[in-house]
């Protein structure tokens, strides 16, 4: 081999048949760590500060970064297990339900298609009743309404208003849309960093409450769940360790910044006045909510709405996609066409009857998403389906591509975690 020439460390190539000859079409590390980035930044980020301010900003900044390493480990995991099965079944492509059918076979197949479904309906519950809340929020403060509209109105508003763009929408226009909307967010959101900085109390930094950091787990899980594109990552990198790896580390870099920086702002802004009144009246008490009605100044309320409510679309509009993408490939399998009407009340329906009934779902949603369905998808699951291929001959001779380090161990430690989500989520609905 030529010394000027690298060595190849992809496991296929995507090529392109033009001007009669193949040309090659490498991914993008810039564009996967963009999905990465997209896909982590969401709705749950909104979930933060509620969570986290019984424990404090020091000791929720380290449970941050823990919670961060676990979400990259385990996503490494992820990737390491499509990239062995890809070389071994010689494909290209693969999703991380058709991963744990072949690993784990049907039973696995069908806890983590539950698993799936229920993460994606609570979250989409979460979404219309939160998202509804401040729409409805912001419809009374601007036009000075006295009587404040039932929350279930909200609900039913954002459904009507997004829901008929996911309905009605070509694919191109709703993407144009949605990439508005995260330029719109991105602008607020570096707004909030600047007036909330203005207003950091340095006797927030005292506050340190050790013993409520569990609290907040389940919803910091979900807010750094990237998983379910772990297998598009891989494709789109042709396999291609180094830059999957870059991809993912990167991918999940960027949003870590930004929840520390956004739980440090939001939680600085809390004056002892505020917190002494709110958390002897209310049991959950949401700091958002509180600086939505102008307590850190009109425009720092104006752009916390803004942000909130556009992190929150364009994070329904990714989980619209991801369930219906789910429900046609059912169709598929089972060999039945569903039309487009059907297919997206199945999607849109379940959640907006139970918002309905429960607009004040939200934090729930988050934690039993983040306890369960995170849980199983990117711990439980990743792990025994890594500890399934060690002990198979196919994948265990000296082409198997490894990128977690600490075998068994690790994987032990993927599943406590994992497990003392669920027992402690388990504990808490049952009051123990």
């Amino acid at each position: 081999m030529n010394k000027q020439e690298q060595p190849v460390t992809r496991l296929f190539s995507h090529l392109k048949f033009d001007d009669n000859k193949f040309q090659h079409q490498p991914g993008s590390v810039f564009g996967n760590t963009a999905l990465i980035v997209g896909t982590t930044i969401g709705a749950g980020i909104i979930g933060l500060p509620a969570v986290t301010l019984p424990s404090g900003i020091i000791p929720s900044t380290i449970l941050l970064i823990t919670v961060w390493l676990y979400a990259l480990i385990s996503g490494l995991l992820v990737a390491e297990l499509t990239l062995n099965v890809m070389r071994v079944e010689g494909i290209s492509h693969i999703g991380l339900l058709a991963i744990i059918a072949k690993i784990l076979g049907k039973p696995g197949a069908r806890i983590a298609g539950i698993a799936y479904v229920f993460n994606h309906y609570a979250l989409l519950v979460a979404y219309m009743t939160e998202g509804g809340k401040i729409l409805t929020t912001t419809v009374d403060q601007v036009w000075e309404l006295e009587h404040i509209s039932p929350q279930w109105v909200g609900t039913v508003s954002f459904f009507l208003v997004f829901g008929s763009l996911m309905y009605w929408g070509k694919d191109r226009l709703v993407e144009k849309i949605n990439g508005i909307f995260i330029i719109i967010l991105l602008i607020a959101f570096f707004g909030l960093l600047i007036l909330g900085g203005m207003q950091f109390q340095n006797s927030q930094l005292l506050v340190q409450n050790w013993q409520s950091i569990g609290n907040a787990v389940a919803v910091i899980y979900v807010a750094m769940f990237f998983h379910s594109i772990v297998p598009l990552v891989v494709t789109q990198l042709e396999g291609d360790i180094p830059k999957i790896r870059q991809s993912m580390i990167i991918g999940s870099v960027i949003p870590l910044f930004m929840f520390l920086a956004w739980n440090a702002v939001i939680l600085g802004c809390m004056t002892p006045d505020i917190l002494s009144h709110n958390l002897e009246n209310e049991k959950v008490f949401d700091p958002l909510e509180i600086l939505q009605t102008g307590q850190s100044g009109e425009w720092f309320a104006v752009l916390l709405s803004i942000f909130s409510e556009f992190a929150i679309v364009t994070s329904f509009i990714g989980i619209t996609y991801g369930l219906t993408d789910f429900f046609k490939d059912i169709s598929t399998i089972t060999k039945s066409e569903i039309s487009r009407l059907p297919l997206y009340s199945l999607v849109l329906l379940p959640p907006l009857s139970l918002g309905t009934f429960n607009p004040n779902i939200f934090f729930h949603a988050l934690e039993y998403t983040g306890a369960f369905s995170a849980s199983i998808l990117g711990g439980i699951m990743p792990a025994l389906m890594s500890w399934k291929q060690s002990q198979t001959p196919e994948f265990t001779n000296s082409n198997y591509q490894t990128l977690v380090p600490g075998g068994k161990i690790t994987l032990i430690l993927i599943m406590v975690g994992a497990l003392f989500l669920i027992c402690r989520q388990i504990l808490v609905i049952y009051q123990f």
